[in-house]
């Protein structure tokens, strides 16, 4: 079975797809900046350091193919000049040091999976004329998260030009998982009864449950036409309002009270973040559901039915 070598497989993402990988029978090497350990049940661990130009060069040469989900987490922190710069070199340098390491040992990688977000894209004011979603082929915003996204897609695009080599690039939405994420910020006043709708509540949201995030690699590696840039989002986005609406009706029945948090308060409380959580980002899947992928979850309704099911 082929050998997929993970860059930031202990994020939300990155466990979602290893754990798919493990179960369809492939075998998983994590990528992490921590001392590697050994033992580990189902994957095994190789060490990295972007930031050093260090990289288990042995890890690479076992690797059919790479994943490169690792980058500090857009939302974790307030966006102050040094946070917006981390989150910039911790994706750019890992693709640059992936290149590099491809470029210059000998290696037998036939694919590189290189997501970075539907933050590329910027507002929806910002749509082409006459458009109703982004496609692939839209320009990148020039706001801080398009940039990022810009910069990170572009630290890999020397792969394309490598003989025998595959280039994937998903550009991701809001992914929902019950693991953490997005959905479980929506929950955490949901579970007091109460629906905390942001802004205005007719942003868009382009979303993606976790379950066909994972799928979506899958696709890739086991589908030698998917090549390029893919946007990886269901097929209905929903407005905020909807969607926090709908999550409060799965959770708590009739008992919630709707309540709008202003837009000013969501600035004192995240700064420049807010400008992404009240963004309108609608955003098409015509492009792979047209290479034959099918989602399990199309639209907000069974997503929700699933995420918030309990065991």
């Amino acid at each position: 079975m082929a050998t997929i070598l993970i860059t930031g497989g202990t994020g939300l993402v990155g466990k979602a797809v290893t754990q798919l990988l493990i179960s369809k029978g492939f075998d998983v090497i994590v990528l992490t900046r921590k001392q590697a350990t050994t033992g580990k049940e189902q994957y095994s661990e190789a060490h990295w350091d972007p930031d050093k130009g260090v990289i288990d060069v042995a890890a690479v040469q076992k690797a059919d193919c790479i994943i490169n989900l690792a980058g500090a987490g857009v939302a974790d922190k307030r966006w102050s000049k040094k946070r917006k710069q981390e989150i910039i070199d911790s994706r750019v340098r890992g693709g640059e040091l992936l290149v590099k390491t491809l470029r210059e040992e000998k290696n037998k990688v036939k694919l590189l999976i290189n997501p970075s977000g539907i933050g590329y894209y910027g507002d929806d004011i910002k749509r082409p004329r006459g458009k109703q979603a982004f496609i692939e082929t839209d320009a990148a915003d020039d706001e801080f998260l398009g940039k990022t996204c810009q910069l990170w897609e572009a630290s890999v695009d020397p792969v394309q030009e490598m003989p025998g080599k595959r280039l994937v690039k998903f550009r991701i939405g809001v992914a929902l998982s019950k693991e953490g994420g997005a959905l479980t910020e929506f929950l955490k006043p949901v579970k007091f009864g109460v629906a905390a709708i942001l802004g205005s509540g007719k942003q868009v949201i382009s979303w993606i449950h976790i379950d066909d995030l994972a799928r979506l690699f899958l696709y890739a590696i086991e589908n030698e036409k998917i090549q390029g840039v893919y946007n990886a989002v269901a097929s209905q986005p929903i407005t905020n309002k909807n969607f926090v609406l709908k999550l409060a009706e799965k959770v708590k029945g009739r008992f919630y009270i709707p309540f709008y948090v202003p837009s000013f308060v969501l600035k004192l409380v995240v700064g420049g973040l807010s400008i992404e959580v009240l963004k309108s980002a609608t955003v098409s899947n015509s492009k792979i559901s047209h290479e034959g992928f099918q989602f399990l979850y199309p639209t907000i309704e069974p997503a929700l039915n699933d995420l918030t099911k309990k065991h």
